[in-house]
């Protein structure tokens, strides 16, 4: 059966709607990255070292090689 406990489990930001929050199972919420569904997972984060033309939500949600894969012109990671 479902996980759900009829309640969100995040805690920063969501596009998800609050009924579909409640809705899905915390396993459903968690393999969200958290630039969509913040469950606080600790997963996501940046790899920049400086200024980055790229989006930080962004930033957060594609993995380390592919921000490493970027010129440091745009995104600077050295």
């Amino acid at each position: 059966m479902s996980d759900s406990t009829s309640r969100s489990h995040a805690v920063g930001d969501s596009i998800v709607p609050g009924k579909l929050q409640e809705k899905l199972p915390a396993s459903v919420e968690k393999a969200v990255p958290n630039a969509i569904h913040d469950t606080g997972k600790g997963e996501s984060k940046s790899h920049a070292t400086d200024e980055s033309a790229v989006p930080q939500k962004l930033q957060e949600t594609v993995p380390k090689g592919a921000e490493e894969a970027l010129p440091d012109k745009i995104h600077p990671t050295n």
